[in-house]
């Protein structure tokens, strides 16, 4: 594959749309419409962010028996989807710091240990180059309804048989999916 150029279509307030040309091994032009984070792309390195876009958090009870949900309403898929606490990395900020701030914002818990980190992954790779952390620990306190009037959020603690029953009947984000179904069945 040969990249041939990039298009700026449309600027959101979150996202910008791009046309991406390029030629395939058999010399067919092609383009690929793609979404990002980054709102100048003008060039192929300029596709590769240097750091992440957003956090993840994947938190366990104070005991390690249960883990963090949320049950959100997404609009994309217009249905309620399983997915962990996640948000946006605010300028400044360092990932764990945006865990702790999200984790409060979406479910009024604190996340008052950090075990482990998992480096940069891809959000969603076959349409968008928007990158996420994952900030794993343990979280305590008690549930309080979301501080974003734009999100619909009920989060939950699950222990592992409960999740091996969500999985079967419910719709997940694939991280989370993923994810659950390996700390379940462990």
């Amino acid at each position: 594959m040969k990249f041939i150029g990039i298009e700026k279509k449309e600027a959101g307030k979150f996202i910008t749309r791009y046309d991406v040309k390029y030629e395939t091994v058999d010399g067919k032009i092609k383009n690929y419409e793609m979404i990002s984070r980054i709102p100048d792309i003008d060039s192929f390195e300029k596709l590769h962010g240097k750091k992440a876009d957003a956090v993840v958090i994947i938190a366990t009870d104070e005991t390690g028996e249960k883990i963090l949900i949320d049950r959100e309403f997404r609009l994309a898929p217009g249905e309620w989807v399983y997915n962990f606490p996640a948000g946006l990395i605010d300028p400044g900020e360092t990932p764990e710091e945006s865990a702790v701030r999200e984790l409060r914002e979406e479910t009024g818990l604190l996340l008052y240990e950090i075990t482990d980190f998992i480096n940069t992954s891809y959000s969603a790779v076959g349409f968008s180059n928007e990158t996420n952390v994952c900030v794993v620990g343990k979280a305590r306190g008690e549930f309080k309804e979301s501080t974003s009037t734009v999100e619909e959020i009920e989060p939950g603690w699950y222990t592992k048989k409960e999740v091996l029953e969500l999985l079967k009947t419910e719709k997940f984000a694939a991280r989370t999916q993923a994810f659950c179904y390996n700390w379940a069945r462990m």
